[in-house]
C-alpha cells in the first residue's frame, strides 16, 4: 500500500514572524495569504482524494485550516515540541539568558533544558505516528492531509529520508508551503518547499 502525506505549514503569525515558543492566532498578512490560497487547483485536487485531514492542535493551524476551506480534525500527535519554561519567549531572549542552555539544546538532540521535550523525543513520537499510518485507509492507498507546525514537518522530513535527526536544523520551512512524503514499507520519497500557489502536479 503507497501511503501519501501531504504537510502544509501554517501561516504566518506573530509568534512565527517573532521566533517565539509560542501559539498564536494568524496575524492580518498570514489570514489574508491563506484566504488567498483558498481556491488553488493543488489545494482543490488534495482536498478531494485525502482520506483525513488533520491538524496541529494549535489556534495558528486551525486558523490556517479553516482559511483555506478544510474541515481538520486536531490531532494530539502532531502538535509542536513542548517547550517547557521557555514556553511564550523568544529565542533571541532564552539565547541571552542562557546561552549554555541554548548551545546544548541545538547541540544534543537529547538535551531538554527547559524541562519539555527533547528533540530526539519529538523525532520518536512522529515516527511511531508516520508508521502507523494507513492502517484504517483504502487498501491500496492512504492519503492523509495534514496542517502542520513547522517543527512537525522538519521533523517528519528527517524521519522521512532516515537522516541524523542533527538536519532537523538545517531545513527551513517556509509559511503556506507543502511538503509531500509518499511511500510503502517504510521507505519515503519526498517533495519539499512547493509554494500552495504553484499548481498542480
Amino acid at each position: 500500500m503507497t501511503t501519501r502525506v501531504t504537510l502544509i505549514s501554517p501561516a504566518l503569525s506573530t509568534a512565527l514572524r517573532e521566533a517565539r515558543f509560542a501559539d498564536g492566532p494568524l496575524d492580518a498578512t498570514g489570514l489574508r495569504q491563506a484566504e488567498a490560497v483558498r481556491g488553488a487547483h493543488a489545494l482543490a485536487e488534495q482536498r478531494a482524494t485525502a482520506d483525513r485531514v488533520f491538524a496541529s492542535p494549535s489556534v495558528r493551524c486551525h486558523q490556517t485550516a479553516e482559511a483555506l476551506g478544510l474541515v481538520a480534525e486536531p490531532l494530539p500527535e502532531l502538535r509542536t515540541c513542548g517547550m517547557g519554561r521557555w514556553r511564550g519567549m523568544r529565542l533571541d531572549e532564552v539565547g541571552a539568558a542562557e546561552p549554555q542552555a541554548v548551545a546544548a539544546w541545538l547541540a544534543d538532540p537529547t538535551a531538554a533544558p527547559h524541562g519539555g521535550e527533547s528533540l530526539k523525543a519529538l523525532h520518536i513520537r512522529l515516527g511511531h505516528w508516520l508508521d502507523g499510518l494507513g492502517a484504517d485507509a483504502r487498501p491500496d492507498s492512504a492519503r492523509i492531509l495534514a496542517v502542520a507546525e513547522p517543527d512537525v514537518v522538519r521533523a517528519l522530513t528527517v524521519q522521512a529520508i532516515g537522516a541524523p535527526t542533527q538536519v532537523f536544523w538545517r531545513i527551513d520551512v517556509q509559511p503556506l508551503t507543502v511538503t509531500e512524503l509518499s511511500g510503502r514499507n517504510g521507505r519515503w520519497n519526498l517533495r519539499s518547499g512547493r509554494p500552495l500557489l504553484g499548481g498542480s502536479r
